[in-house]
């Protein structure tokens, strides 16, 4: 808004910040694809979100794109939850009213995915007991480059 004020073009600032806003649901329908060429739907598809916080090891949640994408999944029909170390429960917000609370890594939560999407990358969680056990990963921290046929970048 600075650059405006004093008649500076924005165009790649505007650009930007456009892309930025798209990724939630860049990230969904690239969930969705992925799991429709498994011959699974979003609908019905029991999902883990990775990290709800705005960046790494904080609590903070705001402008997080991980309550838009809960939201997405949520109205295509997907069973969703969450595992976040910082990060409890869902707290309501002026934008979105999601009541969800962080779940831990158990093996009978992990077998049960369908997949997992990790949106921050904390540090001290098992993400290999993740990779181990979920049937596909979207990766959207590059965490998991190289790691195999059943991680997807995004």
């Amino acid at each position: 808004w600075k650059a405006k004020e004093v008649g500076l073009h924005t165009h790649f600032i505007e650009l930007a910040g456009e892309i930025n806003r798209r990724m939630p649901e860049y990230v969904v329908d690239k969930l969705a694809s992925e799991l429709n060429a498994r011959r699974k739907s979003v609908n019905g598809a029991k999902i883990l979100i990775l990290g709800v916080a705005y960046k790494r090891d904080i609590d903070d949640m705001r402008e997080s794109p991980a309550l838009e994408i809960i939201e997405m999944l949520l109205s295509r029909g997907a069973e969703v939850s969450y595992h976040d170390p910082h990060i409890a429960a869902l707290p309501k917000t002026r934008r979105h009213d999601i009541q969800l609370q962080s779940q831990e890594l158990r093996p009978e939560l992990l077998a049960s995915l369908d997949a997992a999407v990790l949106i921050t990358d904390h540090s001290g969680v098992d993400y290999d007991k993740v990779l181990e056990s979920t049937p596909l990963v979207i990766d959207t921290r590059g965490k998991f480059r190289g790691r195999g046929i059943t991680v997807v970048p995004a």
